[in-house]
């Protein structure tokens, strides 16, 4: 079950995190999340907004990710490729597994659809499991993005 994330879980939220980024580690993917990221003052943000989400499986939680509506700022500029759409999107942000659960990104690609026809999403270079997934739910590569701090992400999208 996807449902709001609730304050009072903030610390296995990170703990998740945590988890998710020893993952990234492991994998080759040793610059991602770098630097705290993600505050847990950005999460708790996130949470005020209700755009940040949990996946409980019967044992408590296992997976999060933010979902959030409207114009995404670092999408504004596309370089090596263009959007499908400036259509209404949503898109999916800082999404993390502690392992005990499989198909966490088709699950909440699954929830983010049933609100909205178009979702973007982002990825590291390195983050070769992330970009396999991606792909696997029927989004398409559209180009790069750069974050507010500068650092390039590889663009997807996704339309109904």
């Amino acid at each position: 079950m996807i449902r709001q994330a609730k304050k009072e879980e903030i610390d296995k939220i990170l703990h998740i995190y945590d988890v998710a980024k020893a993952f990234m580690r492991a994998n080759k993917n040793p610059t991602q999340w770098n630097d705290g990221y993600p505050e847990k003052e950005l999460l708790l943000a996130d949470m005020e907004k209700d755009e940040l989400f949990v996946l409980d499986e019967g044992k408590g939680i296992c997976a999060c990710f933010a979902l959030i509506g409207g114009i995404d700022p670092t999408y504004g500029y596309i370089e090596d490729g263009s959007w499908m759409s400036d259509s209404d999107y949503g898109t999916i942000h800082r999404i993390a597994s502690d392992g005990t659960a499989s198909g966490v990104f088709q699950k909440a690609v699954s929830f983010a659809r049933e609100t909205y026809d178009h979702i973007r999403v982002d990825t590291h270079k390195d983050n070769h499991p992330m970009q396999h997934v991606i792909l696997k739910e029927g989004f398409s590569y559209r180009g790069i993005i750069y974050l507010e701090n500068g650092d390039p992400r590889l663009a997807y999208e996704w339309m109904k």
